[in-house]
């Protein structure tokens, strides 16, 4: 069992790729893990509770909380990092896209993330991470994604929002702009395309974007960051 004073992470879209390198990157510095996302299974490590759910559906969120709370006593981290991309033309995005893409992006981030601050307040702080992308500042024709920049750009204005309506009473908000990680969701085949699309000419590996986590958890002067993890692309092409 964890003690009261260990500090605890929540994690969205946790199963896999970044997700589940967050995860293990909390592991690492000593906080217990709530992970959640649609498909997660039950984990063998004591100190990682899993929910399954649906994370565009409230119920996900306040069962994720309720999870934290009663198995740890607190919530010291939250990282909205469940996220859909989308990318087609502007006119062919159907209203389903539209739906899934709001559900998760917003309403995922919101309800969580209203129940974290609240316990967060009581607790006297706590962080908050929202992972974007970087396409919000730099719009790019050939990976038209008009639904990511709605919805991601939402939660980069929404981070600077928070960081200052909570900057004195102890909860600090910073968001990462990831470019193209090497995860499932890119197959090899694409990579090479992909890498061309960064400054730098690769692609992100999963730890890049732990490590820009990790250091944000640990920087308690920043808060109303948009730290860019993306090989160079907001600063131009």
């Amino acid at each position: 069992m964890s003690s009261q004073n260990q500090k605890v992470a929540v994690v969205t879209g946790a199963s896999q790729g970044l997700g589940a390198g967050i995860v293990e990157g909390y592991r690492k510095l000593g906080y217990a893990v709530v992970a959640t996302s649609r498909t997660i299974a039950p984990s063998n490590d004591a100190g990682i509770v899993t929910v399954q759910g649906d994370i565009s559906d409230p119920a996900t969120a306040e069962r994720t909380i309720a999870a934290a709370i009663e198995r740890f006593g607190r919530v010291d981290s939250l990282v909205n990092n469940a996220g859909i991309f989308l990318a087609k033309p502007f006119h062919e995005y159907t209203q389903d896209d539209y739906a899934a893409a709001t559900g998760v992006n917003l309403g995922g981030f919101f309800r969580i993330t209203q129940l974290a601050v609240e316990r967060m307040l009581a607790q006297g702080g706590g962080h908050i991470v929202n992972i974007t992308t970087s396409l919000v500042d730099h719009a790019n024709s050939n990976v038209p994604s008009v639904l990511a920049s709605l919805t991601k750009g939402g939660l980069q204005s929404a981070t600077k929002s928070l960081a200052i309506e909570y900057a004195t009473r102890g909860i600090r908000v910073n968001a990462v702009s990831p470019g193209i990680i090497k995860t499932p969701m890119h197959p090899v085949e694409t990579h090479e395309a992909l890498a061309g699309l960064h400054p730098v000419a690769h692609m992100g590996a999963i730890s890049d974007i732990t490590d820009a986590v990790i250091y944000l958890e640990n920087a308690p002067f920043v808060t109303g960051e948009i730290l860019h993890v993306d090989g160079g692309q907001s600063a131009g092409h």
